[in-house]
């Protein structure tokens, strides 16, 4: 197995020289095709010593037939490995410079050590300034390992291809020309692709996916689309176009389930009294709905499929507006009580497409001009509203069961817009309701998220604010008027009190420069257009904390003189 300085070290140059000289090679051989034929029988020569001749040249032409496949073989290797190493040594480099920048050093024996100087941190954000060292370290270790593997994958399969080709063991499929016989040998000359990390880290995903060749990334998406549609650290634009190959076959998947279970109802006296099937067939045909309205949503331009998941009980996906992976500024959103993706996902991406268009006109007023994307996350079972739902489900309401396993997707799935790019969005998590309480948990692992807004909350799970893992200061909550959601503390101390909490504005009010913004009350109210808290949501996404309104009737930082008129 090749070490990590090993890979450090390999060059393309030379794969490519090969595959030019054995291109020449075997160009030469299926050259002399013609003559060979000739020579083997001149016209007119019969006899026994003509068929003795005849006998020797197709020997002769067998063994050059079976020389051809063994050099087409290993020409269509060579070449492939020369991709897959030029790839794998891009990211080799990404690697390097991550390490470089962060001030870590990678060992030939693929060790992480952290050199970064003794007055690099800030001691009174000591707890921030580990963790995002050990975030990175882990990123880099999982990258270095990734990076073995793949080399150990190009090495173990070129290794094998010249190894048969020296003992003549490519086979030329009975071919009758040289030319047949090239063809078969190159068939057999291919590398093999490298499947995903089995149950991969955010880095590892993406340390495998940055070592695959533009070719190889083309072919998953194709023919392996299942391979990348949900796996976390890879790019949203090949997440997206994976997860679009997948909606045919997944609503053929369910259509031929569903008449299945149709022609099962329909054939039994009792219909669905004594089985699931009616059950069943309820959540087919929610699912089938969602796959509509997953496809209407992408209808309308500038989105991208993050997630689509159809093994649960109901359907999950992701939905972005914008490119997560060009924008300067990501914010994922994550819903509560109720929330279905065919009941749900065309309001929330409404509401996510004002938000990132609000967000991005802050920016051009005051910040830095730059791209905003918007996501709806509804990758988890959200509780439902129904007698059996509340009182029998673990699903409940009532109950943190769903909280934490939505939290165990959503960590990862934040991870990974970081992990897939070169250079790390400024991202925002929001969290409404009881999806405040899965973003709350999710947040209390190392998620490498630099701002949190939580709105109408019944607890994040934890009393502590300092176990909520963004940069001290970057946590906002926000309380609208007539919300009762916002007083219960069921899930952890009500976010109302937690020390060190942000308390921003739902009310109505006038910014400085004139514009009036309306009040939100009740509980689904917040993201309301040209509303306080929708703009508060927007300058956060921002990366603009200090122009927040707060309900103090101050901004963070003084920015603003209060008070307004307008202002409640």
């Amino acid at each position: 197995m090749p070490s990590y300085g090993d890979i450090r070290k390999w060059q393309s140059g030379p794969l490519d020289t090969s595959v030019g000289d054995l291109n020449r090679c075997c160009d030469e051989l299926i050259g002399l095709s013609d003559e060979l034929a000739a020579t083997g029988t001149p016209h007119g020569w019969t006899g026994q010593s003509a068929d003795q001749a005849r006998a020797k040249r197709e020997e002769l032409n067998n063994r050059m037939e079976r020389l051809v496949a063994g050099v087409a073989a290993v020409r269509r290797g060579m070449g492939e490995a020369a991709d897959a190493v030029e790839a794998l040594g891009h990211a080799v480099k990404e690697t390097e410079d991550i390490a470089q920048h962060h001030h870590f050093v990678i060992r030939d024996d693929g060790s992480i050590v952290d050199n970064a100087p003794e007055t690099a941190h800030d001691p009174a954000h000591i707890d921030e300034y580990f963790r995002e060292r050990q975030r990175v370290q882990t990123e880099l270790a999982d990258r270095v390992e990734q990076a073995i593997r793949r080399g150990t994958d190009i090495d173990n399969d070129l290794a094998a291809i010249l190894t048969r080709a020296e003992k003549g063991e490519v086979d030329d499929q009975g071919a009758t020309s040289l030319q047949a016989a090239a063809a078969a040998g190159g068939k057999q000359g291919g590398l093999s692709t490298l499947e995903p990390p089995k149950d991969g880290t955010p880095w590892d995903n993406a340390g495998w996916w940055d070592s695959l060749s533009d070719a190889e990334r083309k072919q998953i998406i194709q023919q392996h689309p299942d391979w990348i549609g949900n796996l976390d650290g890879v790019p949203g634009s090949a997440r997206d176009e994976a997860n679009r190959n997948r909606l045919d076959d997944e609503r053929a998947k369910l259509e031929a389930r569903k008449r299945e279970l149709e022609a099962d109802l329909d054939d039994n006296w009792f219909g669905g009294t004594f089985t699931n099937a009616d059950a069943e067939l309820e959540h087919v045909n929610a699912k089938l709905d969602s796959l509509n309205k997953i496809e209407e949503t992408l209808a309308k331009g500038d989105r991208q499929l993050l997630l689509l998941n159809m093994t649960n009980e109901r359907a999950e996906a992701a939905v972005a507006n914008g490119n997560i992976d060009t924008a300067d500024h990501v914010a994922v959103f994550t819903p509560g009580l109720t929330s279905t993706v065919n009941g749900s996902l065309g309001g929330y991406d409404k509401q996510m497409e004002e938000l990132r268009l609000r967000s991005e006109q802050e920016l051009k007023r005051y910040g830095d001009g730059g791209s905003v994307a918007t996501v709806t996350w509804i990758g988890y079972q959200a509780p439902q509203l129904s007698f059996g739902g509340v009182v029998f489900d673990d699903n409940t309401v009532l109950d943190d069961h769903s909280a934490k396993e939505g939290a165990k997707k959503l960590a990862p799935f934040l991870n990974g817009i970081d992990a897939s790019r070169a250079t790390d969005p400024h991202m925002t998590a929001l969290g409404h309701s009881y999806g405040s309480t899965t973003t709350g948990l999710a947040l209390q692992q190392n998620t490498g998220v630099d701002n949190a807004v939580f709105y109408g909350s019944p607890g994040l799970g934890t009393d502590d604010i300092n176990k909520i893992n963004v940069p001290t200061g970057n946590a906002f909550y926000i309380e609208a008027k007539n919300d009762a959601v916002g007083d219960f503390g069921y899930f952890g101390r009500d976010p109302s009190h937690m020390d060190g909490m942000n308390h921003i504005s739902a009310k109505e009010t006038t910014l400085p420069d004139g514009r009036h913004l309306s009040e939100s009350t009740g509980h689904s109210a917040y993201m309301v257009d040209k509303s306080t808290s929708q703009y508060n949501l927007g300058v956060v996404v921002g990366g603009m904390q200090d122009r927040v309104v707060r309900d103090d009737g101050r901004g963070v930082g003084d920015i603003f003189t209060w008070p307004f008129p307008g202002t409640k």
